[in-house]
């Protein structure tokens, strides 16, 4: 293990053009009626959605948050301004971050823990899993959960499962805290390193999340566009090999229309093994009848083992970084 030393290997962000934003800057840039995503890690790009109605408008502690009806895309959440989850497209990010890491252990998981997540939909790709015993939640912004559940009520199903306890605190301070080597699978399903989510890209968290690990578990944690932020990509790839030393350190994508580029990344690492997380072991979960949860849509064996296959340009900027590629 390194020490906690890391101006020199966190991800690099330009601190002076990275900022939280609001939903009200991206409404009417477009067009009158139109929200537009407006983002300093993405200049010079915006995505578009035609507003049907404004929903929910309000100012967490943490962050600003919007909830709107749109045309093509359903009910939107929206925060600091950026798009994190829409009716139509987003079981392709929370299958995914839920599912490789999950199917790619040797053994079932037992007890696993979401940092983030706030919005349920995690959580609801979890409750397909039967061995779990116990899933924890760290989520800092508690108005979210009460969000999803007012609005987004397909997602925050998961909240719904008698396995899950929800933690309304420092998702940082949760995992430093818990019992070194508690837990099969963590996942974090974090927004962008701008404000109150850039802790979780730093060497400190992934240390503490090492070590709340059992030998042979996994992490999977968001981790990027491709096209937009290779940077981040390799930083935080060269920083989880130092952490997760002995292990396998890996990066698989899914595709998402309403997030920046229609890609978005997962670093998956597993502790003091190494193991081929382009593998899945563990077999597809199967819908959760009790829940009113329906079969999958986005993940697949086949889906799982393509995740990990990378674009030459990529493949070329990350092979030094990664252990399986």
């Amino acid at each position: 293990m390194s020490d906690n030393n890391t101006s020199a290997k966190k991800p690099r962000l330009d601190e002076e053009a990275a900022k939280p934003g609001t939903a009200d800057e991206g409404m009417n840039i477009a067009k009158h009626g139109w929200f537009t995503e407006l983002g300093s890690m993405w200049p010079g790009q915006g995505l578009s959605l035609k507003v049907k109605e404004v929903l929910y408008k309000g100012k967490s502690k943490f962050q600003d948050v919007c909830v709107f009806e749109s045309d093509a895309y359903g009910t939107v959440l929206v925060l600091d301004g950026v798009i994190q989850a829409t009716d139509r497209d987003e079981f392709s990010y929370q299958e995914m971050m839920a599912h490789i890491p999950l199917c790619a252990l040797e053994a079932p998981a037992k007890r696993a823990l979401v940092v983030g997540g706030g919005d349920g939909g995690v959580l609801r790709e979890l409750a397909r899993h039967t061995s779990l015993e116990e899933i924890h939640i760290a989520e800092i912004d508690g108005d979210v959960p009460e969000v999803s559940k007012a609005y987004f009520p397909g997602m925050a199903v998961g909240f719904n499962d008698p396995r899950v306890t929800l933690n309304i605190c420092d998702g940082i301070k949760f995992v430093q805290d818990a019992a070194e080597g508690s837990y099969d699978v963590i996942i974090v399903d974090s927004s962008d390193p701008v404000g109150p989510a850039e802790v979780l890209y730093q060497q400190p968290f992934f240390e503490a999340m090492h070590r709340a690990l059992r030998p042979g578990g996994i992490i999977c944690t968001q981790a990027e566009s491709l096209w937009l932020h290779m940077d981040i990509i390799k930083s935080l790839a060269s920083m989880c090999k130092t952490v997760f030393a002995g292990g396998s350190v890996s990066y698989a994508y899914t595709t998402i229309p309403t997030y920046p580029s229609g890609q978005i990344g997962m670093m998956v690492c597993c502790k003091g093994q190494q193991l081929d997380m382009r593998q899945p072991r563990q077999s597809a979960p199967g819908a959760h009848e009790q829940l009113g949860i329906g079969p999958l849509r986005y993940y697949s064996p086949d889906i799982h083992k393509a995740a990990f296959v990378l674009p030459q340009y990529a493949y070329d900027e990350l092979k030094d970084s990664l252990t399986h590629v």
